[in-house]
């Protein structure tokens, strides 16, 4: 199976991630209006104070822009000249409270700063999301091809599968707009078959919408062998009647023009010397003048002995290997009949 997925970079906004949002709920009050006095005497005094507590405490703390230490959950007071003062608390994660007063000689302003996290959620889209199809390497010319492909997709959304088979003589048997389908492979050898998967969740979101492909190779089926195919065999009694058999064999290679016939004669056991030799040479005549036949096309084969003198008769297409002999009589058990000779009548004389 060939295996891709097309990943595309997450945009910002659709990342999902925890945020944590500071939130400061603070409180600037004047805690008195009344004036302030130095020890136990009743002397006015010539500054203002600042009286600040944090929940919780640690954060640096700044006054007019000097570092004046971290804040605590007990009150901290600070003198201050009667005067326009900034007071900035630095929080976490890069968050400040920052806020001007005005101090008064005499009187004192409170801050009370709650410091209260909120996170807030902000839902991830589960795309680009990875698919990956498998197949088999290759299948034999006629198989039923498996593409099947996992999705690892996140969302709720329901998928939708659409599939596209190449080449266009590929027929899809089953499993269309599902995760898995089954591809007949019929007549495609020495091709490769295609199966392209395109999966979207609907939300119109291009990256939403993922691709893939594998492709099979096709073995084409290996032909079945050429063979010959044996048309007569007889006993040879008279010509007259084996001329009747190669007849019928003349009309055959008539019509298969692209075939040809061997001819197998076998001698009988009691056989006269040669005569498997002999009637092949009056059988190649026969074919050859009498019917027309192409000598190229009848191919005569001594073939050894039987009990009696026999013809197979084997017709072969191209590329088929020739029949082999199948005699049932050894040579050393031949005993060839001796040729007759007549003697000569004497002339009579007048």
């Amino acid at each position: 199976m060939n295996r891709q997925t097309s990943m595309v970079a997450m945009r910002p906004n659709l990342i999902k991630f925890a945020i944590t949002f500071l939130i400061a709920a603070s409180f600037a009050l004047v805690c008195t209006s009344s004036t302030a006095y130095a020890g136990g005497k009743k002397k006015p005094v010539k500054y203002g104070l600042i009286e600040i507590t944090t929940n919780p405490g640690g954060f640096p703390l700044r006054i007019d822009g000097q570092p004046q230490g971290d804040t605590s959950t007990t009150v901290r007071e600070i003198q201050l000249q009667p005067g326009h003062h900034n007071i900035e608390i630095l929080l976490p994660n890069g968050g400040r409270w920052v806020r001007d007063f005005d101090i008064e000689r005499g009187r004192k302003v409170c801050v009370n700063l709650n410091y209260r996290p909120k996170e807030y959620s902000i839902t991830k889209s589960p795309c680009p999301y990875p698919v990956n199809i498998s197949a088999p390497v290759s299948v034999n010319d006629g198989d039923l091809i498996t593409f099947a492909s996992d999705v690892s997709y996140s969302g709720t959304a329901p998928l939708n599968y659409t599939w596209t088979i190449s080449p266009a003589e590929a027929r899809l048997v089953s499993g269309a707009g599902t995760p898995t389908i089954t591809v007949d492979s019929t007549g495609l050898g020495n091709q490769r078959v295609t199966a392209t998967l395109v999966v979207d969740d609907g939300s119109g979101d291009a990256m939403c919408r993922q691709r893939a492909q594998a492709s099979t190779s096709i073995t084409p089926k290996t032909p079945p062998p050429v063979e010959c195919r044996k048309f007569d065999e007889f006993q040879s009694v008279a010509f007259d009647d084996d001329k009747a058999r190669f007849d019928n064999l003349a009309i055959e290679l008539q019509n298969t023009p692209d075939t040809t016939a061997y001819i197998l004669i076998y001698a009988g056991r009691v056989s006269r010397m040669g005569q498997a030799d002999a009637l092949g040479r009056r059988t190649m005549d026969y074919m050859t003048t009498a019917r027309g036949v192409d000598s190229r096309r009848v191919v005569i084969i001594n073939g050894g002995y039987r009990d009696a003198d026999f013809f197979e008769i084997w017709v072969c297409p191209p590329g088929a290997k020739p029949p082999a002999a199948s005699p049932t009589v050894q040579e050393s058990e031949v005993q060839p009949a001796r040729e007759r000779t007549r003697p000569r009548k004497p002339r009579r004389r007048g």
